[in-house]
């Protein structure tokens, strides 16, 4: 009778671990994911990314403009995006979510972000402090607002801005660069402490390297509270229940926008975002056990140890 039951607790604890090893079918052992080019989507996604790869996940990035990641997720290419600014992706988003062609994770994964127009410190004491003094100082900025990259929603906003005369600014111009070359003129206009306005927002190193103050009186054109704004993960819209193990720790990564600020600089000073990304999770256990927490390697081991294993130097 005890070798039966004996028997019977092994054969049970093997159909559980079965049971687990099945949980998610093998084509979510590859999970592909979308990138925008901006520095902090590119930090979390290499988090996402080292930490999927030493679960024993195979990761694909693909990196591409808004619209391609939102398309590439209602047309089965894409399973994951961890870079859903809002309000400043909203219009894009917005025709795939009214199809229900792809999900947005009820939880933010940071929820203390800001995008904004900013100016320097030294023009913020000059008098530059709101939206409306934007007009009166046109000859010091040479009649120019830098966006970022082409298509995205802060552009929109400031070109709807100068095409209604808004704040009076009929007649400047949205200078539209990448992140880079948008960061590039704001820093060579400090060099030489002349006057400019741009597209500022945190979480972003340009917080600790440079001075700078965020505009008011925005009229809520940049969102509610003065561009206050939240990051969320977009998936297919079936893959929390094709593939739920991935999906726990999609629900699980979030970040602060200073602490995701500091994750960044590295990545700005061209080290490769997976290995700072490994650096962080080794300096940082407790952002490891709660990022892990009712997660499993793929195939239903312990995830933690998986990943201690993997992140030694």
């Amino acid at each position: 009778m005890k070798n039966f039951i004996r028997h019977l607790s092994c054969s049970v604890l093997m159909l559980s671990s079965t049971a687990l090893l099945a949980a998610e079918p093998a084509e979510c052992q590859k999970v592909r994911m979308g990138v925008v080019n901006w520095t902090d989507v590119i930090a979390t996604s290499a988090v996402a990314d080292v930490l999927l790869q030493g679960m024993g996940y195979e990761v694909k990035q693909t990196s591409a403009a808004q619209q391609i990641v939102f398309g590439g997720l209602r047309d089965d290419r894409l399973d994951i995006f961890l870079g859903y600014w809002q309000p400043a992706m909203d219009k894009n988003i917005a025709p795939f979510l009214a199809a229900k062609q792809v999900k947005v994770l009820a939880q933010p994964s940071m929820s203390d972000a800001q995008a904004t127009l900013a100016v320097p410190d030294y023009v913020a004491a000059g008098g530059l402090k709101t939206f409306a003094d934007i007009a009166k100082f046109k000859d010091k900025l040479g009649g120019k607002i830098y966006g970022i990259e082409p298509g995205t929603g802060a552009n929109a906003n400031i070109k709807g801005m100068i095409d209604s005369n808004q704040f009076g600014l009929a007649g400047f111009q949205l200078v539209e660069s990448g992140e880079a070359g948008m960061l590039a003129a704001v820093q060579r206009a400090v060099k030489r402490k002349e006057w400019v306005v741009f597209v500022g927002w945190t979480p972003h190193p340009m917080n600790i390297n440079m001075h700078i103050t965020y505009l008011t009186g925005s009229q809520d054109v940049f969102g509610a509270n003065e561009g206050a704004a939240t990051v969320s993960v977009v998936t297919a819209p079936d893959y929390a229940e094709r593939c739920p193990n991935v999906s726990r720790l999609l629900e699980n990564l979030t970040f602060k926008a200073a602490q995701e600020s500091q994750m960044m600089v590295p990545i700005m000073e061209h080290q490769e975002p997976q290995d700072v990304a490994r650096q962080w999770l080794r300096d940082h256990p407790e952002d490891l056990q709660r990022w892990l927490a009712g997660v499993t390697t793929f195939d239903g081991k312990d995830a933690a140890k998986s990943l201690q294993l993997s992140l030694k130097p």
